[in-house]
């Protein structure tokens, strides 16, 4: 087992999710987080975007896809537990799923958010 390998205790995951996974949580076992979607095609988006990251770190997660959610489930099967692994291909779907552009004050203007047409994903305002 490497270093990348080590299995996190519960209360070491939960301490782990704070500030920019605090919208995954443990459940039996698993890191898992739940996006929302407006529809089928934002759903097929988010399950290409973590399909492609998963593929890209060669760690692959389990899903539960529904017509306007997605639900991601991570855990390092080797290691029979959540490992830095999951905690970092967490950030990285985390930070391109919720990324808006029209944000950041840059050239790119982001998916217009106030017309029906254009939406496709559910973003989340940060937890107090």
């Amino acid at each position: 087992m490497t270093q990348s390998e080590q299995v996190y205790s519960d209360e070491e995951v939960q301490k782990k999710l704070e500030g920019p996974l605090q919208h995954w949580y443990l459940e039996d076992g698993w890191l898992r987080r739940k996006y929302r979607t407006e529809s089928w095609k934002g759903t097929l988006m988010v399950v290409n975007t973590v399909g492609h990251l998963a593929e890209a770190a060669w760690h692959h997660p389990d899903l539960t896809v529904s017509y306007a959610f997605v639900i991601v489930k991570l855990k390092t099967h080797t290691a029979k537990g959540i490992t830095d692994k999951d905690f970092a291909l967490a950030r990285k779907i985390e930070e391109v799923i919720q990324w808006q552009p029209g944000k950041e004050g840059g050239p790119l203007e982001g998916t217009p958010a106030d017309d029906q047409r254009f939406r496709y994903i559910k973003y989340d305002a940060p937890k107090s």
